[in-house]
């Protein structure tokens, strides 16, 4: 249900069912990639540890900037009080500032798994014959592509609660 994923915790790598049980050139990347995730956890890779424990750290602030970020004007309105503002919203923008770390962070981690972990084993344990190399590069360029969006959404979301103005 969580789609494509690597998880940490228990150590296992999982698939949606259309790639667990598929024999295209796309789940057979994804796969890799998703063990490329594995590896990485296994050889201590410094980034992924940074990843998690941002991950760990921006799940309770985000559900609580969800609920403060639209409800600090009409609090502050309320109560009349400018340190409850300032400290709602900059419990709010902390968590956006900490959301758009994560992604950062995710880039590098996203891409070595790609890179410099999946078309490795794909090419050296010989799942893929030389001239599907090329196209399993482009799905996995592809898929790093979608990692970019969210760290740029990420920094938009960030600026528009940091610009002068109203936020609606």
């Amino acid at each position: 249900k969580q789609g494509d994923h690597y998880d940490p915790q228990a150590r296992c790598v999982r698939l949606s069912p259309n790639h667990f049980h598929g024999h295209s050139l796309a789940a057979i990347t994804v796969a890799a990639h998703e063990v490329g995730h594995a590896i990485q956890h296994g050889g201590d890779y410094s980034p992924m540890r940074l990843r998690g424990q941002l991950i760990e750290l921006a799940r309770p602030l985000e559900k609580i900037a969800r609920v403060v970020l639209p409800l600090s004007p009409i609090l502050l309105l309320i109560t009349r009080s400018p340190a409850l503002g300032a400290g709602l919203l900059f419990i709010g923008l902390g968590s956006l500032v900490i959301a758009t770390l994560l992604h950062l962070v995710t880039l590098p981690v996203e891409f070595d798994a790609s890179f410099r972990r999946a078309l490795p084993l794909l090419a050296q344990a010989r799942y893929l014959p030389p001239s599907d190399r090329p196209a399993a590069r482009n799905i996995l360029w592809a898929c790093a592509l979608t990692y970019l969006t969210q760290p740029a959404m990420s920094l938009l979301q960030l600026l528009r609660w940091l610009r002068p103005g109203p936020r609606f």
